[in-house]
C-alpha cells in the first residue's frame, strides 16, 4: 500500500525524458534557470559527469569541472524544473560507475579516454 502511494507521487513529480542519453564520463553542459528579482535567466554549467545516483523522481547527477585551478562539483536533481536542458559536449569511455578518483588527480590525468572537446 505504501509503495503504491510512493509510485504515484514519483510518477507525478517525474518529468518526461527530455534529455539525451548520457553516461558517466561524458562532458555535459547543464542549463540551469535562475530567478533574479523579476527576471529569469539561464546559466550553463559544463563539466565531466562523475556520478549518477537514485532512481525515479529523486535521481541526481554530479558534474565536476576545474574553475581557476580549483575543482568544483555541483549536484543537480535530474527531474527538477530548474533544469532547462542538458547537452552532451563530448563522450568519455570509462569502466567505473562513479568517478570519484578524479578528485585526487591532476588535469593531465583527468582526461578520459575518448573524451575530446
Amino acid at each position: 500500500m505504501v509503495t503504491d502511494i510512493v509510485k504515484k507521487i514519483d510518477s507525478e513529480n517525474r518529468t518526461k525524458n527530455k534529455y539525451p542519453a548520457f553516461k558517466i564520463g561524458d562532458t555535459i553542459k547543464v542549463a540551469v534557470k535562475f530567478k533574479e528579482g523579476d527576471k529569469e535567466r539561464v546559466q550553463n554549467y559544463s563539466g565531466t559527469l562523475i556520478a549518477r545516483k537514485g532512481s525515479g523522481a529523486s535521481q541526481t547527477i554530479t558534474v565536476r569541472r576545474i574553475s581557476f585551478g580549483e575543482g568544483v562539483e555541483r549536484t543537480f536533481p535530474l527531474h527538477s524544473p530548474s533544469i532547462a536542458g542538458i547537452e552532451i559536449e563530448a563522450r568519455g569511455k570509462t569502466r567505473r560507475s562513479k568517478l570519484y578518483y578524479l578528485r585526487k588527480s591532476t588535469d593531465k590525468k583527468m582526461r578520459l579516454e575518448g573524451a575530446q572537446a
